[in-house]
């Protein structure tokens, strides 16, 4: 009875796989704040891909991690930096089985681990931000990407990463854009898994938490510039912001339930604080029942073989 009256449920097909894929592993590489999930090395990730296809996931994002960076990110954008040559990796191993996403940001290939260029003075320079971030769209969908992952929070992102697709003949390429991602104490172990460089904090291009209303402006500035999906980032600490979101979006919803939720999570579980499984789905569900549209997970793979269990 209490399945028949459910008001929200979760479905494999609504959860995407967050991936990363590291340079010169010769074995994956554990993350030791996220336990249970890894640095892949390209062999490893193929198989992390067709096991999340199996499970019925509906896709993966996949983050590169250089083992060479420098000031503009230029790995980023060579044809044969790790994150392109995985994102033709994982293509060539599932097809269209998954919907294969690659995240679109420079803060993993710069020596100083901000999104973008940095002036003399050091400070973001979102112009010449925005011609890297069109020079690595289009790598990203020559290597075989379905969906481009704007992360980076610059202004007019999305139009110059839509238009340079365009241009190239990328006409198919979906545009996902982090309309709402806040500057969050909930990134730290992101920043392990990537081997982030960054000193300091990216506040002044990332959201305030303060802010809610902020935005639903910033999503509609991205649905005009023509994002096909928009993301609200991080998920559970903003799940207000989400609904917010979900309410009045003309385009799908996404939420990406970051590192620092799922470590908490598993933290807690591993004291027997918590039960693992439990707290697992619950919180998705929160996620799903605030509007998501797909969330994604580091545990989308485990939970889609629970859900499966459960039909």
């Amino acid at each position: 009875m209490r399945r028949l009256v459910a008001q929200t449920r979760l479905h494999p097909a609504d959860l995407v796989l967050p991936a990363f894929v590291r340079e010169g592993l010769a074995q994956p590489r554990p993350i030791t704040s996220m336990p249970g999930v890894e640095q892949h090395t390209r062999d490893s990730l193929r198989r992390a891909a067709a096991a999340a296809a199996e499970a019925g996931v509906g896709g993966i994002m996949l983050f590169g991690v250089p083992e060479v960076r420098d000031a503009v990110g230029s790995q980023a954008t060579d044809p044969g930096g790790i994150l392109n040559v995985a994102i033709a990796d994982v293509v060539a191993e599932v097809g269209d089985a998954l919907v294969v996403q690659a995240d679109l940001c420079l803060d993993e290939f710069t020596d100083h681990g901000h999104c973008g260029v940095l002036t003399p003075s050091g400070v973001v320079d979102n112009d010449a931000t925005l011609d890297r971030y069109a020079r690595m769209a289009v790598a990203q969908a020559d290597a075989g990407a379905h969906l481009v992952g704007l992360s980076g929070m610059m202004d007019g992102q999305t139009a110059v990463v839509r238009d340079a697709l365009d241009g190239a003949g990328h006409t198919d390429v979906s545009v996902l854009a982090y309309a709402a991602k806040y500057a969050s104490a909930f990134y730290g172990p992101f920043r392990e898994a990537v081997e982030s460089q960054l000193a300091g904090d990216r506040r002044t291009y990332q959201m305030d938490a303060a802010n809610r209303r902020e935005a639903l402006r910033e999503v509609a500035i991205d649905v005009d510039e023509g994002a096909d999906v928009v993301m609200v980032k991080p998920a559970m600490s903003y799940l207000d912001v989400l609904a917010d979101v979900a309410a009045t979006s003309t385009v799908p919803v996404w939420a990406y339930q970051v590192s620092g939720e799922y470590a908490m999570i598993e933290a807690a579980a591993a004291h027997g604080w918590i039960t693992r499984r439990g707290a697992i789905t619950e919180s998705v569900l929160s996620i799903t029942r605030a509007g998501a549209d797909a969330v994604l997970t580091y545990w989308a793979t485990e939970l889609a073989g629970w859900l499966a269990e459960e039909r």
